[in-house]
């Protein structure tokens, strides 16, 4: 409920204009996973598939592909907030390979079945799950479809997903929140650093403690710290925060980088608290 609640109230710093660009890119998304899972669940060949490549993969796998599925919602929701809050853009989603989405989809909904409607999994053949599984789907679609009231509470459902989805990576260990985990910065977010002139002489670089001379070019970070490049290169190949004030450059690490826009949210939302 408090992860709702600061999503929630995340979304509510957003201007109307924001908020309906975002609902209906969301809707849209939405509708297509919507569309996926439902042609998956009608097709008895296309199930089986899916099915038998879930039984194929290992847990961390099945994890992997959960914070996949995470990542590419939060980079979604997070989009509308990174101009305003002086946040770096999340780096570009790579393409998630239809079996692979088509997968997560189905093991979310036999997560959700499992939770809610347990016995519809106690069956023994292929046929008999994907009948239950389909009466499950129906239901919720209707509830979904008959429960909205317009604005904000369209994302609802994709929101109360995401948490889920966040929960279940907790349960797994997933590395989230650890204390000194270190990962670097995705190479899109250091290649779109900006290089400004130093202005007023006497500043230091901290990590070599030299005095950045007036009228050279540094490094700024969204934080606006200044460095010498040749100092903040090799730190942000291990790290994706500011040495002086520890702000998070985008990175590669799905689950650091799941971390950092969950923790975009939460700031922004906590503000509105």
């Amino acid at each position: 409920m408090e992860e709702t609640t600061n999503i929630l109230s995340a979304l509510s710093t957003l201007t109307p204009s924001q908020l309906s660009d975002l609902t209906h890119s969301i809707l849209s998304q939405t509708h297509h996973h919507h569309h996926r899972l439902s042609s998956l669940l009608s097709s008895p060949t296309l199930f089986s598939l899916n099915l038998q490549y879930l039984h194929t993969l290992s847990l961390p796998h099945k994890t992997l592909l959960i914070a996949r599925h995470l990542l590419s919602s939060l980079r979604h929701l997070t989009s509308h907030f990174m101009q305003s809050n002086n946040t770096p853009p999340p780096p570009l989603s790579r393409v998630i390979r239809h079996r692979d989405l088509d997968a997560v989809l189905l093991l979310l909904l036999l997560c959700e079945a499992q939770q809610h409607n347990p016995e519809a999994l106690e069956v023994n053949s292929n046929s008999d799950w994907r009948m239950n599984l389909s009466k499950h789907w129906s239901n919720t679609i209707l509830t979904i479809s008959t429960s909205g009231i317009g604005g904000v509470c369209d994302l609802i459902p994709y929101i109360e997903m995401m948490i889920r989805c966040w929960r279940f990576l907790g349960a797994m260990d997933c590395e989230r929140g650890k204390e000194g985990r270190e990962v670097a910065a995705s190479v899109a977010a250091v290649v779109a650093l900006p290089a400004v002139e130093v202005r007023i002489g006497g500043r230091e670089c901290v990590i070599c403690k030299e005095e950045m001379r007036e009228g050279r070019d540094v490094c700024e970070l969204p934080c606006q710290h200044l460095f010498h490049w040749m100092c903040i290169l090799p730190w942000l190949r291990k790290r994706n925060t500011c040495p002086c004030c520890r702000f998070p450059l985008p990175s590669d690490d799905v689950f650091g980088e799941i971390q950092r826009l969950w923790e975009v949210l939460i700031k922004i939302g906590g503000k509105e608290l």
